[in-house]
C-alpha cells in the first residue's frame, strides 16, 4: 500500500483501489481552497496510476462534506464580491471535469451530512453506498445561489425533472432511505456496518474487469440510442478479444469464479 497525505486529503492504493479520503473533520469536511486543490491532486495522482482499477470517494469523521466553507467564502464576499465566485471556475468544475474523465469506476461512502458542493462530488460517481443515518441536501438556495459542481445535471440525470425541481428550488433535507428510493444512492447499510461494506464492495469493483467497466462508464455518457447501440457494439467487439472476458467464458463453463486481471 502506498499512502499519501496532501494537506486535508488522503490518497492510499493498495490492490487497485485508490482511496481518496477528505480529512477535515472538524468542519464536517468543508471544501476550502486547500481542500478543494488538495483533492484535484488527489484525482490526477490516482487517475495516473497504471495499477488503479477503482476509485472510493471517503471521509474523515462524522460528514461526507457539507460542501463550500462559508467561512472561506464569506471573506472572498467582503474581500471583492465580483470575484467571490471564481472558484468555480478555478475549483469546482476542474474538479468535477476529473471525476467525470476518470475511466475506471468511482464509489462514493456517503456518511452524515452531504450537502450543496458535496452532494456534487458524491454524483460525480458512479456508485453510491449511504449509511443510514446520512442526509442530502443541495442547500443552494438557502444562501440565495443556483448551484455549482455539476450538480443541476447530475441530479437531474439522477432522478428525473420533477423531483430535480423540487430539490434544487425548495433546497429541503432528504434521507438516506429517500435517496436510496430515488434511485440517487445503489444502497443503504447501517451506519456500524458501513465500513466493512464499503471496503467490501470497493475492493469487489478492483478486482472485477476493468477494461468492461471502462466501457460501460463511457456508454453511460453518451446522449442518443443511435450513438448507443453504435458504441456498445465497438465496446463488446474489443471486449470480446481481451484475456478477462475468454478467461471467464471458460470459468462460466467450468462452474468456476471467475478471476479478473484487468486485461
Amino acid at each position: 500500500m502506498t499512502t499519501t497525505h496532501i494537506d486535508t486529503v488522503k490518497l492510499a492504493i493498495d490492490r487497485g483501489l485508490g482511496r481518496i479520503t477528505i480529512s477535515r473533520p472538524a468542519a464536517a469536511n468543508a471544501l476550502d481552497r486547500t481542500t478543494k486543490e488538495a483533492l484535484m491532486s488527489a484525482v490526477l495522482r490516482a487517475a495516473g496510476d497504471a495499477s488503479l482499477r477503482a476509485i472510493l470517494l471517503d471521509c474523515d469523521g462524522a460528514n461526507f462534506c457539507v460542501g463550500q466553507d462559508l467561512g472561506e467564502h464569506v471573506d472572498a464576499l467582503r474581500a471583492n464580491p465580483a470575484t467571490a465566485m471564481n472558484t468555480i471556475k478555478e475549483h469546482y468544475n476542474p474538479l468535477i471535469e476529473a471525476l467525470n474523465s476518470v475511466a475506471v469506476p468511482i464509489i462514493a461512502a456517503i456518511r452524515g451530512a452531504c450537502v450543496g458542493a458535496g452532494l456534487g462530488l458524491a454524483l460525480a460517481a458512479d456508485i453510491r453506498i449511504a449509511a443510514e443515518g446520512a442526509t442530502f441536501a443541495t442547500a443552494f438556495t438557502g444562501v440565495g445561489l443556483a448551484s455549482d459542481s455539476g450538480l443541476s445535471r447530475a441530479l437531474l440525470h439522477a432522478v428525473g425533472a420533477s423531483r430535480t425541481a423540487g430539490l434544487m428550488l425548495l433546497g429541503d433535507r432528504f434521507s438516506a432511505q429517500d435517496a436510496l428510493a430515488w434511485g440517487l444512492v445503489h444502497r443503504v447499510v447501517g451506519d456500524a456496518e458501513m465500513n466493512d461494506a464499503v471496503q467490501q464492495l470497493a475492493y469487489r469493483v478492483a478486482e472485477g474487469p476493468t477494461e468492461a467497466y471502462k466501457h460501460i462508464k463511457e456508454l453511460l455518457r453518451l446522449p442518443g440510442l443511435s450513438d448507443a447501440l453504435e458504441r456498445e457494439r465497438i465496446a463488446q467487439e474489443t471486449l470480446g478479444t481481451t484475456d478477462d472476458h475468454r478467461a471467464a467464458v471458460e470459468a462460466f463453463l467450468a462452474k468456476d469464479r471467475p478471476r479478473f486481471r484487468g486485461q
